[in-house]
């Protein structure tokens, strides 16, 4: 079956633009740049525009490369809003060339060709095909959205076919066919009579209306006839749609009469509109209307054609059924109450159509990123120290807040003492030897022992011997010299040349001097060391022998009686259900630790995330795109670093939850300390230290 016909929108033509001389004297007066540092730039804008205007058809490929350039125009605009080109454009309906050097024309006139090409994309679907037909629909609807904004945007249209009356001829017509569109799809879903009669309702007031408004254009020779032809004949058609699905819903609701009374005008609308297309058919000629599907004159007979037959046959059963069963009163068409309308259909903006991340992909980087106005550099500085203000504000209460942890728990002196009550809660005093000692053990032994502290010793001795011999030795071969200088000078008087040592050798003396000094300053110190070595030899060599320290530690956790036991429950210590609330207590406090480092590292994965979203944020194409604003920054940054809110609302409550977790430290230790200090394994193990000590 043939598709109703559809009117796609003519483009406009252009010749060559010189871009680059232009954007140079632009970049080395107002930026003050070499202009050859941006000749790349310049030739991709250059070639941007003729892919988009001279060599690209009417397809998927053109549109894509039409909104490129468009994008590209926005963004040039942004930097060279002073700039003055030569846009030479011909009209699409009457071929008068108009030229402008405003970038207002030239992006009128490109967004006209991107509307231009989606009604020609739209009209070129099979929507017997459900995807097809989806796709018409919207096309319909961008091209609807891209002419609407084209009147909202650019007054004082220099040319016929970006004049405000006929762009909205032409967004009336892609609206008539988008709800055209609109209207077969809910066919194709079998929605029901009462709701498609509402939409076809909707589509004859649009077609109805554009009917009258193209007798404004009579006689101006402007639009093709075959447009108003077609739109005559779908206004018929439609009309008829309407009263055809009307009657079908009235048919199901049981009112046989009105049912009856809609065909017939549903009929006599079908006949008027398949006579136009009869007259219409003979004479159509696709070489003279490019703008219309080759088929137009046939494929718009036979849909009237068709639907005539369908709704003679349907009117002609009507009739039967109620002279012979219903016998319901026929209204005249007159009494008919009108079909409601539905308006689903409206066009899609143009920032819809630019803000999917297919179409940003589509028009790419800015070809000019790096040519940053000298204002937006400063703006840019100013919004750095903001983000920086932010960033130290943090780091400063993240350094206090470290602060305030480490001072509260060594205050308590929670990790020093834990483990002290962890074991008295265990009813049991450790024996093995503590960690602190044997790391003390450990390096010893890496150190030799007592044995190899002792040699270092007397190497050192060796060493004080060696030097001291040494300078003695210098000392005495200067004074020999001097002698035997001076007994030569005696012996062979005036004919002894060679001058005096003492000036030569003076600064050596002085250095002898200083070292032997040093030396002497030496020997306290070393004195000091001999005595301090005698005094922990003994320590030492216990802390060598890791058996005799395991066996002091025993005998100082038992009090030197193997028999006994720190916790002896016949005199009287903690009972189990203390020591259980010890244990309790002991692995809240170790769990609430622990929770304190989770907090410190967290914070520092924060602050590490916020610095790296700080030192990624680029504001300066926001900053381009409102540079022309006044006095617009301080709302503008205030709105930017709203982005970095929610790392500081994360940082507050890692200050907040380690607050919360001191206080209950400090709860619980107190708690701890007043059950673990009333019992004699406590004092048992404060005997042990003082043991160990001595």
């Amino acid at each position: 079956m043939a598709q109703s016909p559809t009117i796609a929108i003519p483009k406009k033509s252009t010749d060559e633009v010189d871009w680059t001389g232009p954007i140079r004297a632009i970049i080395k007066a107002s930026y003050g740049e070499n202009p050859d540092n941006y000749a790349t730039e310049c030739a991709a804008l250059q070639r941007c525009r003729q892919d988009a205007v001279r060599g690209a058809g009417s397809d998927l490929t053109a549109a894509s490369l039409l909104t490129k350039y468009f994008g590209q125009l926005e963004l040039l605009e942004l930097r060279f809003s002073e700039i003055r080109v030569s846009f030479p454009w011909r009209d699409a309906f009457t071929s008068k060339l108009t030229t402008q050097t405003s970038i207002a024309f030239e992006k009128a006139s490109i967004i006209y060709q991107i509307a231009a090409t989606h009604s020609i994309i739209a009209s070129a679907q099979n929507r017997s095909d459900p995807e097809g037909l989806k796709r018409a629909y919207y096309y319909f609807r961008t091209c609807a959205g891209m002419l609407t904004y084209i009147n909202d945007n650019f007054l004082h249209a220099p040319s016929t076919d970006l004049s405000r009356e006929v762009v909205k001829f032409l967004v009336g017509i892609m609206m008539a066919q988008a709800n055209e569109t609109f209207y077969e799809t809910c066919v194709d879903q079998r929605k029901s009579p009462a709701l498609i009669a509402k939409i076809a309702s909707h589509t004859t007031f649009l077609y109805n209306g554009l009917c009258e408004e193209v007798k404004e254009f009579f006689g101006k020779g402007i639009f093709d006839r075959n447009w108003v032809t077609l739109l005559q004949i779908k206004a018929k058609y439609f009309t008829s749609l309407m009263q055809y699905q009307r009657s079908l819903a009235d048919t199901a609701a049981g009112k046989h009469g009105e049912a009856l009374a809609r065909m017939g005008v549903a009929e006599s609308n079908a006949k008027e509109a398949h006579k136009l297309s009869s007259s219409f058919a003979p004479y159509f000629v696709n070489t003279l209307s490019t703008t219309l599907p080759a088929d137009t004159g046939t494929a718009i007979l036979e849909l009237t054609k068709n639907h005539l037959a369908l709704c003679t046959e349907k009117y002609t059963q009507g009739q039967k059924d109620n002279d012979l069963i219903y016998n319901d009163h026929v209204p005249s068409e007159a009494t008919l109450s009108p079909v409601d309308k539905v308006s689903a259909v409206t066009p899609v903006p143009i920032h819809e159509v630019y803000g999917t991340p297919e179409v940003q992909k589509t028009i790419g980087p800015d070809l000019f990123a790096k040519l940053i106005p000298l204002s937006v550099h400063e703006a840019a500085s100013v919004y750095s120290e903001e983000k920086a203000k932010i960033v130290r504000a943090e780091v400063e209460k993240a350094e206090v807040a470290e602060g305030e942890v480490k001072a509260s728990v060594e205050s308590l002196g929670v990790k020093a003492a834990l483990g002290r009550y962890k074991e008295i809660a265990e009813g049991e005093v450790d024996e093995s030897v503590p960690a602190t000692v044997l790391s003390w053990h450990e390096e010893i032994q890496r150190k030799q022992g007592v044995d190899g502290l002792e040699k270092q010793l007397k190497e050192l001795e060796k060493l004080k011997e060696t030097v001291a011999r040494e300078l003695d030795a210098i000392s005495e071969s200067l004074a020999v010299e001097s002698r035997e200088c001076e007994m030569m000078r005696v012996k062979f008087g005036h004919r002894w040349t060679q001058e005096p040592s003492g000036g030569p050798v003076k600064d050596l003396r002085r250095d002898l001097k200083d070292h032997r000094s040093s030396l002497e300053a030496a020997a306290p110190s070393d004195q000091q060391i001999y005595t301090l070595w005698d005094s922990i030899r003994a320590d030492l060599a216990l802390l060598v022998s890791k058996p005799k320290l395991e066996a002091m530690f025993a005998s100082a956790a038992t009090g030197g009686n193997a028999a006994g036991d720190l916790l002896d429950v016949s005199e009287g210590d903690t009972d189990d259900a203390d020591r259980e609330k010890m244990k309790k207590l002991v692995r809240e406090i170790e769990e609430r630790l622990g929770r304190l480092n989770k907090i410190s590292r967290e914070r520092n994965e924060i602050l590490k995330d916020l610095k790296e979203k700080v030192q990624n944020d680029d504001v300066s194409h926001v900053l381009l795109l409102n540079r022309r604003n006044a006095g617009v920054e301080p709302s503008l940054f205030a709105t930017e670093l709203e982005k970095f809110r929610p790392y500081q609302s994360r940082l507050a409550a890692t200050t907040h939850a380690q607050q919360t977790t001191i206080q209950e430290i400090a709860h619980m230790w107190k708690s701890l300390k007043d059950k673990g200090g009333k019992n004699k394994g406590a004092k048992k193990w404060e005997e042990r230290e003082r043991r160990v000590m001595a």
